[in-house]
């Protein structure tokens, strides 16, 4: 198989899809890898270190996508990439296509193999693909929010532990999922109160087992968050249904009852978010103000620490990428049937049933296709 990987052109974005040790074991197990000159920079890679991986290195990433069979990625290709895609192309990497009709409808037309990290569940149940991203964006958005409580980015100047004789911050965490849960760690680590929401009792008995009396957990019903909120110097949004667009449990509503200089993070905004105000922002420019209450909607928050965020995506994605290099993902999948789940759209069908609904567009069954 030839193996592509570019450097990523989203906004502030500066992880890659492949290190330079994925390279040996794709270039070990067969394969011929492609990477785009400097693409692994803002990871710390240097093509160097490509080249004595076995890479070849190519000066652009119109010549990489040209020559590759199976392209591997971090994020989803953005407008100027779409006229690169090609008839039976294999493009590996987080697609988030329910927030993204241009880019479904690109896919589709161009008869392009979407493989999605973010839509692979294992037979347990879990999303291991998603699962690195999910632990990274859940403790930055701990970090995130106490930096942007602060009064000079324009929050309530609360600090989160507070000190003796003071109030400590009240976060409140809407989904217990791995993001919530990685959140809910860094929070406690940090001193606050935390109030953790979710609609899954047991996963809320599990989180009162782990942590115990240092959270709340509330069963969420449109009530019980409204009122926790009100009260709430930080709220961390992490819901999440795989594929599908994000609920809008937070309402605009409920905004005018916060406190002014109140923080949302809303991690969720990769699949639309889940506060009815969110839209995506930037690294460069990452905050808003919706009634009084400071926004943070950064859409790819790991890309900023992009060196712990490759080594810990590339670790989870490599098993999974080298079976379908070595195999074909046709082959991959009937050997391996969790990797159907992966699979987004073939050959010009929407195959993802929540992708489908969330555009109102036929689905097929990639299952009954090969």
């Amino acid at each position: 198989m030839r193996v592509g990987c570019v450097k990523e052109i989203k906004n502030n974005e500066y992880r890659v899809g492949l290190t330079p040790d994925n390279v040996v074991s794709y270039v070990n197990a067969g394969h011929e890898v492609y990477i785009e000159n400097e693409a692994g920079i803002g990871s710390g890679f240097t093509t160097d270190e490509y080249r004595k991986a076995g890479a070849v290195i190519l000066d652009s990433a119109k010549e990489v996508w040209d020559r590759a069979e199976m392209m591997v990625k971090v994020k989803e290709p953005l407008q100027e990439e779409y006229p690169y895609f090609h008839e039976g192309l294999i493009l590996y990497t987080y697609l988030h296509l329910a927030a993204d009709r241009p880019l479904t409808d690109a896919l589709l037309s161009s008869k392009v193999k979407g493989v999605a990290y973010e839509t692979l569940i294992e037979r347990n149940g879990s999303l291991p693909l998603l699962a690195p991203m999910s632990q990274i964006a859940g403790r930055l958005s701990i970090q995130e929010g106490a930096k942007y409580l602060e009064k000079p980015f324009g929050g309530s100047g609360v600090l989160l532990s507070g000190v003796p004789g003071t109030p400590k911050a009240n976060v409140v965490i809407l989904g217990g999922g791995n993001v919530g849960t990685n959140a809910c760690k860094i929070a406690i680590g940090m001193g606050a109160n935390v109030t953790i929401t979710d609609i899954n009792l047991n996963r809320l008995a599990y989180l009162d087992d782990i942590f115990g009396a240092r959270i709340q957990t509330l069963y969420s019903t449109d009530a019980a968050i409204e009122n926790a909120v009100a009260d709430a110097d930080l709220v961390i949004g992490s819901v999440l249904i795989p594929g599908k667009a994000a609920p809008k449990i937070m309402k605009k509503a409920y905004l005018k009852n916060m406190r002014p200089g109140s923080v949302i993070v809303d991690v969720a905004v990769d699949q639309g978010g889940c506060c009815e105000t969110t839209k995506v922002t930037y690294h460069d420019d990452p905050t808003f103000v919706v009634d009084g209450v400071v926004h943070y909607c950064v859409g790819n928050m790991p890309g900023a620490v992009p060196r712990t965020s490759t080594i810990a995506l590339t670790n989870a994605t490599l098993k999974y990428g080298l079976e379908i290099a070595g195999k074909g993902l046709e082959t991959a999948c009937k050997e391996n049937n969790v990797v159907y789940s992966a699979i987004n759209t073939y050959n010009g069908l929407s195959t993802c049933k929540n992708v489908s609904l969330s555009f109102n567009m036929e689905n097929t069954d990639v299952t009954t296709l090969f």
